[in-house]
């Protein structure tokens, strides 16, 4: 019989008081339970919710590229059979704009991208075709065991 991964989970967000209605609906039961849905091995992971600021000097400093963006992850398991760990970076007001342009509720596409941040921590990329074929098919299956719709439809 197989168990489920064990997570030991941090959430940490901006400055108190930051992004009240953010904090409210990315509850520790409700991000927890996005990412044991997407984990397939037991981890140790960080979530760290960030403001454009941050977002963007963690983007230009690690990845050149001088923009905030969705998710971040930072995976540090150096062989397969290292447990998984990592931190993924949230950013709050990049992934609400997104939402809206998307015309998708905030925390389905906050799901998606913890879910997609927690792939990318167990070394899932999409950096070719197939690649982006196996990723987008595990979180849309993930998703939509959670009860959300395929983010990579066309609404």
């Amino acid at each position: 019989m197989n168990r489920a991964p064990r997570l030991a989970l941090s959430l940490q967000f901006p400055a108190a008081g930051a992004y009240p209605e953010h904090k409210t609906l990315l509850t520790r039961a409700r991000v927890t339970s996005w990412v044991k849905a997407a984990l397939f091995a037991d981890g140790e992971l960080t979530l760290r919710f960030v403001d454009t600021e941050e977002g963007r000097l963690l983007n230009r400093t690690y990845r050149g590229k001088d923009y905030a963006t969705n998710v971040l992850t930072f995976a540090y398991a150096e062989t397969e059979d290292d447990p998984v760990s990592g931190d993924i970076i949230v950013c709050c007001p990049v992934i609400e704009k997104e939402a809206a342009e998307q015309r998708k509720p905030l925390e389905a596409h906050y799901a998606h991208m913890i879910v997609h941040g927690t792939l990318h921590a167990q070394g899932y990329d999409h950096e070719t075709e197939d690649e982006a074929h196996e990723m987008e098919t595990l979180e849309t299956g993930i998703l939509g065991l959670l009860g959300f719709a395929d983010p990579y439809r066309e609404r």
